[in-house]
């Protein structure tokens, strides 16, 4: 959704992976990446992996150094939340224009990664780890 925020024009996008939300805003600016306040770098460790899957779905538009992202994130770790900033990023790129959908889906950014925790049954250690089985 196009949102004006102090008299800036502001596209959003949610994104969701494991349990980690991200609300993503798109401002125009010069390519910095802002998650809780923090700069992006710094909150995602310094990890070179986390900051390009962020910053993916602007690099594939071209977009790199037109606009700021400024992130809300909770829920999960580091790689669910940089994982859920691209989904986000990515959906506020097709609001920002119609014809960035295309490249974008043809990446697979915007698309939901539905994976998630297995839920431990009883009688196991955990999802699928069964005890160690003796026949004497």
């Amino acid at each position: 959704m196009q949102a004006i925020d102090q008299g800036r024009v502001m596209y959003q996008g949610t994104g969701r992976r494991k349990s980690a939300i991200a609300r993503v805003r798109l401002v125009p600016g010069d390519g910095k990446l802002i998650i809780n306040n923090k700069p992006g770098d710094l909150y995602l460790q310094f990890n070179a992996g986390y900051i390009s899957a962020a910053k993916a779905p602007l690099e594939t538009l071209g977009l790199e150094g037109e606009y700021d992202i400024l992130v809300t994130a909770h829920g999960g770790g580091l790689t669910g939340q940089a994982e859920a900033v691209r989904l986000g990023v990515a959906r506020a790129l097709c609001q920002l224009a119609p014809e960035n959908r295309k490249p974008l889906k043809v990446e697979g950014y915007l698309t939901r990664d539905p994976r998630s925790k297995e839920r431990k049954k009883y009688g196991l250690k955990k999802a699928r780890k069964a005890p160690q089985f003796s026949k004497r």
